[in-house]
């Protein structure tokens, strides 16, 4: 089920091709899944900790797969949260860009760092800790 789209400009919604970082990304909800890539590749940046792990191909499609996780070292629920946030974001911004279909990323929030750490910097780091996780894998 798609949300209603308003049309914009005056043109019809259905002529207009929707922007590049429209692709949809999958969240992780399952348990087995954070485990599995808790076992994988890391990198670790100012703001948060990032977790990367390539699926077998008879699993999930190719589709790109990410979660998010915060302890409560974070903070209260509302600081949790708000890490939260900043992770979904940032991840929305940079991983259909530079992600790769048919892996699966789990960002873990870091104390004080993801919640005040400046947003463009926090953009930054995810950009780099996804090129250096796939550097690995060369």
């Amino acid at each position: 089920m798609t949300p209603p789209v308003a049309p914009v400009d005056g043109h019809d919604p259905e002529t207009v091709t929707p922007p590049a970082v429209s692709v949809c990304l999958q969240v992780l909800r399952k348990r087995a899944d954070f485990l599995r890539a808790s076992q994988a590749r890391r990198q670790g940046t100012p703001s948060f900790l990032l977790q990367a792990r390539k699926r077998r191909d008879e699993e999930d499609g190719q589709a790109i797969r990410v979660g998010f996780t915060c302890s409560k070292k974070v903070g209260n629920a509302v600081a949790r949260n708000r890490a939260k946030r900043r992770l979904r974001e940032a991840a929305r911004l940079a991983l259909p860009l530079n992600g790769r279909p048919g892996w699966d990323y789990v960002l873990v929030g870091r104390r004080d760092d993801t919640a005040n750490r400046d947003f463009q910097l926090l953009l930054g780091d995810l950009v780099r800790a996804l090129e250096q996780v796939h550097a690995k894998g060369r």
